[in-house]
Parts: structure tokens; C-alpha cells; sequence
């Protein structure tokens, strides 16, 4: 059990770098915030496509992209001053 929550760490840290990496601009969040986007990245990404390998990342990564857009739309419109 403490190997899949570690692993799902590790995923999620991976995608959410991934994301951050090809989204342009920038993102000011920290690590936790990244790991969080890339394991809901995944999570979605697992819900559209079950394959997994290559395309489950490439799907991942992409909709953690998605969540990253949206998550700078929330921000921007909370955040007003």
C-alpha cells in the first residue's frame, strides 16, 4: 500500500512537471500544488484512455495541461486587487 501511494507520488510529480514544462508563461506554485495537478492530470488522463504506456502518459501529461489552464483561470479571477 505505502509502495502505490509513492508510486502515485512519484506519477503525479512526473506529470506535473511534464505539464509545467510544455504550458507556456509562468506558474508560480509550488511542488505540492505540481504534484496534485499531475496526479488529477493522471486520474483524468486514466479515465479517457486505459491503455496506459506512452499514449496513458501523453494523455496525461495533456490533461494535466487542461487542469493547468484552469487552474490559472480560477486564480486570476480570485485574485484581483
Amino acid at each position: 500500500m505505502l509502495g502505490g501511494i509513492i508510486y502515485t507520488i512519484i506519477i503525479g510529480a512526473v506529470i506535473g512537471i511534464l505539464a509545467r514544462f510544455f504550458k507556456p508563461g509562468a506558474d508560480p506554485m509550488g511542488w505540492i500544488l505540481t504534484i496534485l495537478l499531475g496526479i488529477a492530470g493522471a486520474y483524468i488522463g486514466s479515465l479517457l484512455y486505459v491503455g496506459g504506456g506512452l499514449i496513458g502518459l501523453i494523455v496525461s501529461v495533456i490533461c494535466a495541461i487542461v487542469l493547468l489552464f484552469l487552474y490559472e483561470m480560477i486564480r486570476s479571477k480570485t485574485a484581483k486587487p
